[in-house]
């Protein structure tokens, strides 16, 4: 599967998803201070679930209606130690693969998965 990391997620994070065989581009280091709505464009553009910790998404997404067919992971995690987002990250993307098209929050004890409606694909 292929990701997209925003700005803020770790780096420490993104070397351990490629370590484990995942296709992730990390906007930090290819385009850094891009605007949301050109996170989202790129991540449907490029076919990549975004990975973020920006809870603006949320809203693009179901009160602008922007487009983010491809999927959407929020990390709303207590500890956001570099080590301990890596290992949640990759934890949760080792046991699901149905990220497309639905936005999922990832909390400490559970995963919340909600379907992107139609019209914004």
């Amino acid at each position: 599967m292929r990701f997209l990391a925003d700005e803020n997620f770790p780096g420490l994070a993104v070397s351990e998803l490629r370590t484990r065989g995942h296709d992730v581009v990390w906007i930090l280091t290819d385009s850094p201070g891009i605007s949301d709505e050109e996170v989202l464009a790129r991540a449907k553009n490029e076919n990549r679930v975004l990975l973020t910790f920006d809870k603006d998404f949320g809203e693009l997404v179901f009160r602008a209606g922007k487009s983010a067919s491809s999927g959407v992971i929020l990390f709303r995690i207590s500890a956001k130690s570099p080590d301990y987002v890596a290992e949640t990250a990759a934890r949760v993307l080792e046991h699901r693969d149905d990220w497309v098209g639905h936005f999922a929050v990832v909390e400490d004890t559970r995963v919340r998965l909600t379907k992107i409606p139609e019209k914004r694909f």
